[in-house]
């Protein structure tokens, strides 16, 4: 009976071409950013909460890194994204404050950033979830046309977006450059005055609304719920507050399986906790905390079935998964939706001051795990890393050069981040609230120095969001004897605070920090 067999010499080149692919594949690891919206250092029971569970992020922790001093660059979601994806700080840019409904492209065509990185390094990239950094040109997006520049200008092969953030309008969904289901029978128009006397708003038709708003947030009616600015029409194209979670999964999904075969990137942008925080059916009601708890276990189970998906592809030891938040807690932001009534002994910010809006701690000090399995040995780390670096960290991954104008303030942070031994974070971080206000926070080592060029602060207290409180330009804080931000020692060190202005003066100056 004859076999067929391969020559020796083809078995040995068949041998050695498997061996490389291989070894190409394991120095390319998939990439899992996953990004919460406005959720807390103390959110998570990995992270000392009691009040409720969250076993996947959990399961993140035990089988990864889990960061005490993790950190995104601002506390409000456009510039904290800008900063993630481009490796600057947003104060350097424009418009980079929180984006309006028809904000333009903020990221320009041809900017550096995490994504175009890995794309050179040969990553299937996508972009899924909230963007809230503006699409279209100068003159803002076409809702009815092609949406471009947006994602794909900037690295992204593809990308399935809630546009802005879901209490501004409009409530559609944009794949790639299109809105999609859009009928041209009933165009969208998007705008930020009432396009007519009989339009509903949360005002004239406040007893309507399944949820109720606090402050700012009653203009157009979607889905029982008003938003911030006007919009009509794309009724085809609308979707419903309570399946965002179902919808961001589907897509990530199909993405990580038609991408199993080469690396992928895969940018997770969740719209929990961030408001209005309308979670599926099946979570409301599930914690003591209304639904803010609720949408903090949604987006637990967001992670469990992204990791599940992994473990089923067969992919968790090659991928890296990066956990974060954009910034840190809000109660209340503009709903009334029981989140102050119901906190009872919940900290969002752990034991920290302050939260969304604020430089303390608790605007920018957030839950940060890295988990590469096989690779990353489980474990706490006390290394001070933030998203910001995540362009320099991946792009060092991947083996591509950072071009000296790209990616200023972007730290090669690598080790730390996979927890090698004797790695180090970086040695000094700014903080800044929403755009380029002039009001920043400078840690270096266990200092804090607080900057507020109006001399106002705001949401100190994350439990009753004291805003617009009067403080000195200059506070400085000690944050391993006081990590609360509670007794202002700037009369006690002023040597030491001369010195964290200056620095912090010259890297604002100086329009880059990256070694």
């Amino acid at each position: 009976m004859k076999t067929n067999r391969l020559p020796r010499s083809r078995m040995l080149t068949l041998f050695v071409f498997l061996l490389v692919t291989v070894s190409a594949r394991a120095e390319k690891p998939n990439v899992i950013v996953i990004i919460a919206d406005d959720l807390g250092y103390g959110d998570l029971s990995c992270y000392g909460a009691k009040s409720l569970t969250t076993p996947n992020i959990d399961r993140l922790s035990d089988e990864g890194l889990r960061f005490t001093s993790g950190y995104c660059s601002a506390s409000t979601c456009t510039p904290t994204r800008y900063s993630l994806l481009t490796g600057t700080y947003a104060f350097r840019g424009d418009r980079t404050g929180i984006a309006p409904p028809n904000a333009p492209a903020i990221i320009k065509p041809g900017t550096e950033t995490v994504a175009s990185l890995l794309q050179r390094a040969g990553y299937a990239t996508a972009v899924i979830g909230k963007w809230h950094l503006g699409l279209g040109g100068e003159n803002g997006p076409d809702w009815n046309g092609d949406l471009k520049p947006g994602p794909l200008e900037i690295g992204f092969d593809t990308c399935f977006l809630l546009p802005t953030t879901n209490d501004r309008v409009p409530q559609v969904y944009v794949h790639d450059h299109r809105v999609p289901n859009l009928d041209p029978a009933d165009p969208l128009w998007v705008g930020n005055k009432r396009p007519s006397p009989e339009h509903p708003t949360g005002i004239s038709h406040r007893s309507t609304l399944k949820m109720d708003w606090s402050h700012g947030h009653n203009s157009t009616i979607h889905n029982g719920i008003s938003r911030i600015g006007f919009y009509t029409g794309g009724h085809a194209a609308r979707f419903r507050d309570e399946d965002l979670a179902d919808k961001w999964i589907e897509k990530s999904v199909e993405f990580m399986e038609q991408h199993k075969a080469e690396p992928f990137f895969l940018f997770f942008a969740a719209h929990d906790i961030h408001v209005p925080r309308m979670p599926h059916e099946r979570f409301q009601g599930k914690t003591s905390l209304g639904f803010r708890g609720d949408a903090i276990i949604e987006l637990d189970w967001c992670v469990g079935e992204l990791m599940k998906t992994l473990d089923r592809l067969k992919l968790a030891e090659n991928t890296l998964v990066v956990f974060c938040s954009d910034n840190g807690p809000v109660l209340d932001d503009g709903y009334k939706d029981e989140a102050i009534e119901k906190i009872g002994n919940h900290r969002a910010a752990g034991p920290y001051s302050g939260g969304k809006y604020s430089i303390y701690e608790g605007g920018t000090r957030t839950p940060l795990i890295t988990r590469w399995k096989g690779r990353i040995q489980p474990g706490v780390s006390d290394e001070l890393v933030c998203t910001i670096d995540l362009a320099a960290s991946l792009s060092a991954l991947a083996e591509q050069p950072l071009p000296d104008d790209a990616c200023l303030d972007s730290f090669n942070v690598l080790g730390a981040l996979l927890g090698e031994r004797d790695a180090k974070g970086r040695d000094h971080l700014v903080q800044q609230d929403n755009g380029s206000s002039g009001t920043y926070g400078f840690r270096a080592g266990p200092w804090k120095l607080h900057r507020y060029d109006k001399k106002k602060a705001r949401n100190i207290v994350v439990e009753t969001e004291l805003t617009n409180t009067k403080v000195p330009r200059f506070q400085l804080f000690n944050l391993n004897d006081d990590p609360a931000e509670t007794k202002d020692v700037i009369q006690d060190h002023p040597k030491v605070a001369d010195r964290l202005k200056q620095q912090l003066a010259e890297i604002i100056e100086q329009g880059h920090s990256r070694p």
